[in-house]
């Protein structure tokens, strides 16, 4: 007797465009299969042109070395100290590591499910009390929701520290009609493979000053100095996106409204096919704030809830996944200072992410709704 095989539904799968493979057959044509190009110079030209807001994209070969070089930019290093949201992706916080510098971890609040910004300030506070002023503020747009962005600044201004602002979920999202990435001193845009739009692996850092980007364009090349030899004077990183991958992401921007429509479509599809149960959440926006939906989450009651729902979603063959883990919970990070208030170990605890992806038939989405259904009701 044959087994039946269920469709396998992933979280958020990359969904290519029709442009893609032309913009990476020409640098095949044309030899350019190196970390510099046409299409280098193209995606980050689009990179631009979508932010906007005056900002200079450096394409890169992640988010992760984006946040790195963004934060070596502004000075920190060894010894310093540097305000991290708690409720992210360990990526926010591993580059404040590498530094050698050491994060000070901040919880959520609970309209955004991002860095707070009254513990924000009771941290700046306390750290220069003791005579150890943070050098930079990294605040995280979680699953693609703009956090404070005002307030934020404004404690930013306030105390003269810089924002490093994560938009690697928040492409296509905008706060009081300004797209994120643009909201700070210096913005890093994700392009993994599970993001709303992908390059396999890549990043982009989004830079203020022309200065800042050729400053990151230098770092992300090894540091090599302008001479007919190797030459260095400085510690480099081999940082930079390829000219192949840089023509994925040239097609992947033309889709990029269509992929934050379908994701916005997903978002409004389970809020109104799952009102009937009580006993789930979702985030909804605040106002002045636009989300590109880049994951669709819901809080169920407790963690039993959630974890028996995200195991008949799994017995289904239907990826999901809990929010986030706070980076203060995590194993390496357990020595790190923190100031909390309890919202993000909650949010971790009831959290559940509902496959999300820009490629989802609308069989799918009842499919998963009538899961939850089941299992909830």
């Amino acid at each position: 007797m044959e087994t039946t095989v269920l469709k396998k539904i992933w979280l958020s799968p990359p969904h290519m465009g029709k442009t893609e493979e032309a913009y990476v057959k020409e640098a095949f044509i044309s030899n350019w299969i190196a970390p510099l190009g046409p299409n280098v110079q193209g995606f980050e030209n689009s990179i631009e042109e979508f932010v906007d807001n005056g900002v200079h994209a450096a394409c890169l070969s992640s988010g992760t070395a984006a946040i790195h070089l963004a934060l070596e930019i502004l000075g920190v290093g060894n010894g310093d100290e540097v305000l991290c949201q708690s409720f992210t992706f360990s990526a926010s916080a591993n580059p404040i590591a590498y530094l050698g510098a050491s994060p000070i971890f901040i919880d959520s609040e609970s309209d955004t499910w991002n860095i707070c910004p009254k513990l924000l300030e009771e941290a700046i506070n306390e750290r220069m009390a003791m005579g150890k002023k943070p050098k930079a503020i990294v605040a995280v747009h979680l699953y693609g929701m703009p956090y404070k962005a005002d307030e934020i600044n404004e404690i930013s201004q306030k105390y003269d520290i810089p924002v490093v602002e994560d938009s690697a979920e928040a492409l296509g999202s905008s706060y009081k009609g300004r797209k994120c990435g643009s909201l700070a001193n210096m913005g890093i845009l994700s392009f993994n493979g599970n993001k709303i739009i992908t390059t396999s692996g890549g990043g982009a850092l989004l830079c203020k000053e022309k200065t800042e980007k050729e400053r990151a364009v230098f770092l992300s090349t090894q540091a090599r100095d302008n001479a007919p030899h190797y030459q260095h004077s400085q510690i480099g990183y081999n940082y930079r996106m390829s000219n192949v991958l840089a023509g994925i992401g040239r097609g992947q921007m033309e889709v990029l409204e269509d992929r934050v429509a379908a994701r916005r479509y997903n978002y409004e599809f389970y809020r109104t096919n799952l009102s009937e149960v009580p006993e789930i959440s979702f985030l909804a926006e605040p106002e002045g704030t636009f989300s590109n939906r880049w994951l669709t989450c819901i809080l169920t009651p407790s963690f039993e809830t959630r974890e028996n729902l995200r195991l008949a979603l799994e017995n289904e063959n239907i990826e999901s996944r809990p929010l986030w883990k706070p980076m203060h919970a995590q194993p390496v990070f357990e020595k790190a200072i923190s100031y909390t208030n309890g919202v993000s170990e909650d949010l971790f605890e009831r959290g559940l992410c509902l496959p999300s992806g820009s490629s989802l038939e609308k069989e799918d989405l009842e499919r998963i709704c009538n899961i939850v259904k089941r299992e909830l009701k």
